[in-house]
């Protein structure tokens, strides 16, 4: 295996400054948001099983007004009707200027309407229609309870095929993992079959083991989980943080070939805000690079 460019691991880990975050579609987090990151920020809204929407369009205005970049999701399944994705599509545009849109299935089984996949919000035109100049569709680098994974990358196959298609801008948002390794193969995965989408790697922000621990059983999140119970075994059980930084080492020591789609990080601030931007900013470089060598050398090109 080739060994990995300093500079380009460089370049991959400057990209956390401008990593992306997460708040709920009911928008009760906007004061701690305000007091830990900076405007111009893009923050993606979440919309779980039973939001209404109009939560989302009122955190995407209150977001903006703010001085966020508002990144709603659209959960496909969860959308009750045509008229109702119009409805919320024209809001999103009118009312908070949203130009950006992230796409999910939606993890519930049954759809509440014509929509069961991101593939069919697309072909339905509204995005097109309503002026959204980028789409971010979701990648799952261990799998999804509700996707096989033969279909999983012919959908993102055809997403490439539509942004050459139409000229929206289209990237992937990754599921988080625990360690390196999934990402990787997943990027290779990709390369082998000709995505050449640009990758958002999601990033777990610190929390304590118990609670990753809970949202990964709920994430479906795989193997990776052996590395969230080793940093459990080494820093104890509930009593500390445990953040994303093994993640970001194992991807810095791959080489650029393996990770140079990778157009960014998202972070889901599942321990807090607070914590979340201040592993940002304490995120120790100068000891990356130092172990940067050594991590190579159990990182494997995919």
């Amino acid at each position: 295996m080739n060994a990995p460019d300093p500079a380009m691991s460089a370049d991959l880990i400057s990209q956390l400054a401008s990593a992306s975050v997460e708040i709920s579609s009911r928008g009760h987090q906007l004061p701690e948001l305000k007091d830990h990151f900076p405007a111009g920020t893009e923050v993606t809204i979440t919309f779980l099983p039973g939001d209404n929407y109009h939560h989302n369009i009122e955190t995407a205005s209150a977001l903006r007004h703010a001085g966020f970049d508002p990144v709603p999701h659209i959960a496909a399944r969860e959308i009750a009707s045509h008229e109702a994705l119009d409805d919320f599509l024209a809001r999103l545009r009118g009312e908070a200027d949203v130009r950006r849109v992230l796409l999910i299935a939606g993890d519930v089984v049954a759809a509440r309407g014509p929509f069961r996949s991101s593939g069919e919000i697309r072909a339905s035109g509204l995005l097109q229609a309503h002026g959204i100049a980028r789409v971010s569709v979701a990648g799952h680098p261990e799998g999804h309870p509700y996707l096989d994974e033969v279909g999983t990358f012919e959908a993102l196959a055809s997403w490439q095929a539509w942004t050459r298609e139409t000229g929206t801008r289209v990237d992937i948002v990754t599921q988080f993992c625990f360690e390196s390794a999934p990402i990787l193969a997943f990027l290779g995965k990709l390369r082998a079959i000709g995505i050449d989408l640009p990758v958002i790697v999601g990033l777990a922000g610190p929390a304590t083991p118990a609670t990753l621990t809970k949202l990964a059983l709920r994430c479906g999140i795989g193997n990776s989980m052996r590395a969230l119970r080793g940093q459990i075994g080494r820093y104890g059980r509930l009593l500390t943080d445990t953040g994303p930084d093994d993640v970001v080492r194992g991807l810095a020591a791959a080489p650029h070939p393996a990770t140079e789609t990778i157009a960014g990080f998202h972070l889901f601030p599942f321990g807090g805000l607070r914590k979340a931007r201040n592993w940002l900013h304490g995120y120790p470089q100068e000891a990356l690079s130092q172990k940067c060598e050594a991590a190579s050398a159990h990182v494997q090109n995919p």
